[in-house]
């Protein structure tokens, strides 16, 4: 199934986190929940089959791309396309918990717009990388990319490769305000986290 041009995907992603994923993060965020979000689209015509974000107050695994592949099957049989039909996309690189129920789930391929150094440094979230080198011995974050269950794609290595300066420039304007929109996000999920109950805040 050929997806459109690297332009046209990067637009619509972006255009799915401003206009879906980040309503649902804000009253997510509000509730005393990280900042994480996903949704999983239709690779035929990239229309949302579903979207979500974390719920980590409601249950610890509750991450956004766990909590999306839960409304996933949450949907009737009928209105589910076959995982390899989909396209995964992940607001900020997932975690080891998400790399690997992506991997169970049978997902060919994810997309994600803030790297783990981004969440680490911009959200002051290190887990992701604390996780990877604590648990797999996996330094920097640096696990396979590209291997016999999937392909990541991260949006801003993508802008990269765009031949047009102009819809580069563009394009890292859009990443730039939604970068805005979540540093905003994330300093009240900061400022309200020890409230919390999630072991991980």
């Amino acid at each position: 199934m050929r997806l459109p041009n690297t332009t046209q995907l990067i637009d619509r992603l972006l255009d799915v986190t401003e206009h879906t994923i980040v309503p649902l993060t804000q009253a997510g965020v509000c509730a005393g929940n990280k900042i994480f979000g996903a949704a999983i689209l239709n690779k035929a015509d990239l229309s949302v089959v579903v979207a979500a974000t974390n719920a980590e107050t409601e249950n610890p695994l509750w991450h956004g791309e766990i909590h999306a592949l839960k409304k996933f099957y949450e949907r009737p049989v009928a209105e589910r396309p076959r995982p390899q039909d989909c396209l995964f996309f992940a607001t900020h690189e997932p975690c080891p918990l998400c790399l690997s129920a992506i991997t169970w789930g049978g997902y060919d391929n994810f997309y994600y717009l803030f790297s783990y150094a981004d969440s680490r440094d911009a959200f002051h979230i290190p887990h992701d990388l604390k996780i990877l080198k604590e648990v797999f011995r996996c330094d920097h974050g640096q696990y396979a990319h590209h291997n016999a269950f999937w392909h990541s794609y991260h949006l801003i290595t993508l802008i990269d490769t765009c031949d047009d300066a102009h819809q580069q420039n563009r394009l890292r304007a859009r990443v730039t305000q939604l970068k805005n929109c979540y540093a905003q996000m994330s300093d009240i999920y900061q400022q309200s986290k020890q409230d919390s109950n999630i072991p991980l805040n």
